[in-house]
């Protein structure tokens, strides 16, 4: 057990370096990039070329060693023209991009080992602290939106198995299937309409995670904020995120009750509730917790962009959207190094779940 443990550990620095450098490979093809997005912007602005770099767009954080892309000192881009090359010359390498790609993506992955996530280019802040301020709201709605799914999906899936047929388990299932057929950021506006002021009530806030006077408040009054602000968020996703989950574990359960050992074990004399979850549930809930990191990690980063931007919650889903529309690639790189080092941390607690319901599972054997 504590041999897989390591060996698991252990392959998470090269499962991360795969995928840093595959997505490094692809970004060098990509079309565009910062210093084109720059250009762009200066021309819009009508900034002279011989005009003094500098400002809000924090152009001089380019230096960061997590620069990648396509770009180069040879004045092709097509928003260039009319500007001086040697200018554009000073631009790539503020930003980097006049050393080689090999060299760029050398100096990142050993800044990554320090976890030096580098310095976004138009935010003029570190990756890493950027991460840490938007994280809060990214762990708050995956962490409370993945549990309230599961405290309502499995006992769901649960009583489906046992009705199954029953009038209770169709009028469910088409609870379920509206459920899934709507996107949650559908229910995240019908819920802004209904009970955020959008037309009819003005039950919730709309904006932040935590009021502007969050810090004058006592800890239980802090509590109760903290929620009140994340009810209609969590529940736009957790509608959205239950129904999957619930007919899952309703079909897991139901293989599970037809097997001949459920059949032994009522012939012993066990009744419903010792059969159901002295023997079924420990079995028909591997399947279950198999898709718990999934489903964390879709909550956390990718699931909750929409919402985010519903509620004005600036969280990581957020900040990676707006990284790639801007291409700024240390915080593109800086959240997939994130998002990719909490995943696989995840698939390990996910294994070792599945040794805690089901002693018999043992990873040693997976040693040869």
């Amino acid at each position: 057990m504590y041999a897989y443990i390591l060996r698991r550990l252990a392959l998470i620095p090269l499962t991360l370096f795969g995928i840093i450098a595959i997505n490094f490979a692809i970004v060098q093809i990509a079309p565009g990039g910062p210093v084109e997005q720059l250009l762009a912007q200066l021309k819009d602005t009508a900034v002279s070329a011989t005009s003094r770099v500098g400002g809000g767009e924090g152009v001089e954080a380019g230096r960061s060693s997590a620069g990648s892309g396509n770009a180069s000192g040879n004045g092709a881009y097509r928003g260039a023209q009319g500007l001086d090359p040697a200018f554009i010359a000073e631009l790539n390498r503020q930003f980097g991009f006049d050393q080689p790609a090999y060299v760029r993506f050398g100096r990142m992955i050993r800044d990554y080992l320090s976890f030096d996530l580098g310095k976004s280019y138009f935010r003029d802040r570190a990756v890493l602290d950027l991460v840490l301020d938007k994280l809060p709201v990214s762990i708050s709605l995956g962490v409370w939106s993945t549990l309230l799914i599961y405290l309502i999906s499995i006992p769901l899936g649960i009583a489906k198995a046992v009705r199954d047929g029953s009038r209770f388990d169709v009028l469910s299932s088409a609870a379920i299937i509206i459920g899934y057929a709507i996107p949650a950021f559908l229910f995240a506006i019908l819920l802004v309409i209904v009970f955020a002021g959008g037309r009819y009530l003005d039950w919730f806030p709309l904006r932040g995670l935590v009021s502007d006077n969050w810090a004058d408040l006592s800890w239980p009054a802090r509590i109760v904020d903290y929620f009140w602000h994340l009810t209609l968020p969590v529940t736009a996703m957790v509608i959205g995120g239950f129904a999957s989950l619930t007919m899952l574990t309703k079909n897991s359960f139901l293989d599970e009750i037809n097997k001949q050992y459920v059949m032994t074990a009522r012939a012993k004399g066990l009744n419903e509730r010792q059969v159901l979850y002295g023997h079924v549930f420990r079995n028909a809930m591997l399947l279950v917790i198999a898709g718990f990191p999934a489903t964390l990690v879709g909550m956390l980063f990718t699931g909750s962009l929409l919402i985010e931007v519903i509620f004005s919650l600036d969280g990581l889903g957020l900040l990676g959207f707006e990284a790639v529309i801007k291409r700024d690639y240390p915080v593109m790189f800086g959240t997939l190094y994130v998002f990719s080092l909490i995943g696989l941390l995840l698939n390990l607690v996910s294994d070792l779940t599945y040794r805690w319901v089901d002693p018999r599972i043992d990873f040693s054997a997976r040693e040869g």
